[in-house]
């Protein structure tokens, strides 16, 4: 958990083959004494990354980023510390969880080596949890990033790393989607819709009763999501048969109560589909309700989506249109800066 090299993000070979080498990794010796951790400490750190977990989700997570980043310290210097091994599976898994968290946060609120380091030590405490497929999902939040920020193949490559290692269905489903996504960014059409089928496939033939919470959100929602960004980046190709826009209403319509901020960027998505498939009108009302939505969220997520809302306004000047270029600006503006560390 030191600080050194975390001012630069890690790219290319040296980030994928770090991913690799964290996901086939084995389990390292450790301090077996009692006072780092007893069942009632692990109980309490489940507990509250469970809170702050649903707080990102519902509201972002910019508010609270301190909090969670200073609690992923404190677990690490328990760790240090003594891990019971009667506690060793919890106690990890729940490390996994906050990390993942830590760097989710951080990446929103524009941290994004800071992210990665976090994302880094999560993929360890998987492993050392015996939960491969947890470090699977934290992977695929770090190429999640690498698109983010305009790093569509190495996000591939990351992607590929955590095919290899994927068991679980709902991991295996949630590495095909977001591959799709990536070709879709790519324009490879033909790929696009081989990963997003597969996706398509795993969650039809259902994921079991068993899915742990931290793939759960992972469902037919946020396929349909990553299905509208892919439609929206192929058509700006000229190569997608079906309007973004349906696929950002089949999301809306599927989201669950709780994960509000990506409902409203799904609905901002909806905005700026719209308007470039040429409904002004519709874009206008669609952008006015998701603007008074994402009022409520902190997290520069959100703020990138208003920018693409106001790229794809721009070639509209009616009153209603214009009347949204001003309230995105103005909320663009309010939302959190993007940060280099």
């Amino acid at each position: 958990m030191n600080r050194r090299d975390t001012l630069t993000l890690a790219l290319g070979a040296p980030l994928i083959l770090a991913a690799e080498r964290m996901l086939g990794g084995t389990a390292r010796a450790l301090n077996s004494k009692t006072k780092g951790f007893d069942a009632d400490t692990v109980t309490a750190l489940e507990e509250v990354t469970a809170f702050f977990t649903t707080v990102d989700a519902s509201k972002g997570g910019g508010l609270y980023r301190s909090a969670i980043v200073a609690q992923l310290a404190e677990v690490a210097r328990r760790i240090q510390d003594g891990v019971p091994k009667s506690l060793k599976t919890r106690v990890f898994s729940a490390t996994a969880d906050l990390a993942a968290l830590a760097g989710w946060v951080s990446h929103d609120s524009g941290r994004y080596p800071t992210a990665q380091r976090y994302w880094s030590y999560g993929v360890y405490a998987a492993g050392e949890a015996g939960q491969r497929d947890r470090g699977v999902e934290i992977v695929t939040r770090m190429s999640h990033q690498m698109i983010y920020l305009g790093h569509p193949t190495d996000a591939l490559g990351l992607l590929g790393v955590a095919a290899a290692k994927a068991e679980m269905p709902a991991t295996r489903a949630l590495v095909a989607s977001q591959t799709g996504r990536v070709h879709a960014a790519l324009g490879d059409e033909r790929q696009a819709a081989t990963h997003l089928g597969a996706a398509d496939e795993l969650l039809a033939a259902e994921l079991g009763d068993d899915v742990p919470e931290w793939v759960g959100y992972f469902d037919a929602a946020e396929h349909a999501g990553a299905r509208a960004v892919s439609a929206r980046d192929l058509a700006r190709l000229g190569r997608d048969r079906r309007p973004a826009s349906v696929h950002f209403e089949d999301a809306l319509a599927l989201r669950k109560p709780g994960f509000d901020r990506v409902r409203v960027m799904d609905r901002v998505g909806l905005a700026a589909a719209l308007f470039d498939e040429g409904e002004a009108e519709r874009g206008a009302a669609a952008a006015q309700q998701a603007l008074d939505d994402a009022a409520r969220i902190d997290s520069t997520l959100v703020a990138s989506r208003l920018n693409t809302l106001l790229d794809a306004a721009r070639p509209y000047e009616t009153t209603a249109v214009d009347d949204v270029r001003t309230r995105a600006r103005d909320l663009a503006a309010a939302r959190p800066t993007t940060i280099a560390a």
